[in-house]
């Protein structure tokens, strides 16, 4: 497990059943879900996972524990569990912060869109407007951005990428909603088809076929 507390530090049941509903938490097809090591020092209590946008060659039910931003992976995103249990109000209880982020390779026409932060923002406030996933003080910032390659260095002449950076204080114990509501926005994010929809070229067909 993941999970990074403070040496001599009580772990509350509520914190041990949220990082189990966050650790088992079903996501939809398409999406890698795993245990990732959480920073270090911004919280007494730590938990965090990783998601990752499968490719169509790989299984949907790979199973993918440990994340890492180097392997290729053209959308990612991880989500980080942060509780102090002797911390001020803002923290008393089981109110816990939720710090999110995501990152994504864009194509040209859609990184050139000056809506799509808003639209990125929309799909996460949206995800998150269920009672799955209740929460309170949700902020953060999208950011689109273009590099340019020159000289000798591989890749693309040119990339575009969306970046989502955003934390909520999570009301409840059990948090897979929360995971559920951010593999969805990932799945936003990088273009993924529908649940039960298979984009032609995208590996084997879902759903049925006519006779």
């Amino acid at each position: 497990m993941s999970q990074e507390t403070e040496q001599n530090l009580a772990v509350p049941d509520y914190f041990e059943q949220a990082v189990q509903s966050m650790s088992h938490a079903q996501v939809r097809s398409g999406i890698s879900l795993g245990n990732i090591r959480p920073p270090r020092n911004l919280a007494p209590l730590s938990h965090a996972v990783g998601l990752e946008v499968l490719h169509p060659e790989f299984d949907d039910d790979a199973n993918v524990p440990e994340f890492s931003t180097d392997n290729g992976g053209d959308a990612f995103g991880r989500l980080i569990l942060l509780h102090d249990p002797h911390s001020d109000e803002s923290w008393e209880g089981a109110k816990m912060r939720m710090v999110a982020y995501i990152q994504a390779d864009m194509d040209a026409s859609v990184a050139s869109d000056p809506l799509l932060p808003d639209v990125a923002w929309d799909w996460l406030t949206e995800e998150l407007n269920s009672p799955s996933s209740p929460y309170t003080n949700l902020g953060g910032t999208v950011t689109s951005t273009a590099s340019v390659r020159y000289g000798e260095i591989g890749g693309p002449p040119r990339a575009f990428q969306i970046e989502m950076r955003a934390s909520w204080t999570a009301t409840g114990v059990d948090l897979s909603g929360h995971v559920q509501a951010f593999a969805r926005v990932l799945a936003n994010v990088a273009g993924l088809p529908p649940e039960g929809v298979t984009y032609i070229g995208m590996g084997k067909q879902t759903g049925s076929s006519a006779g």
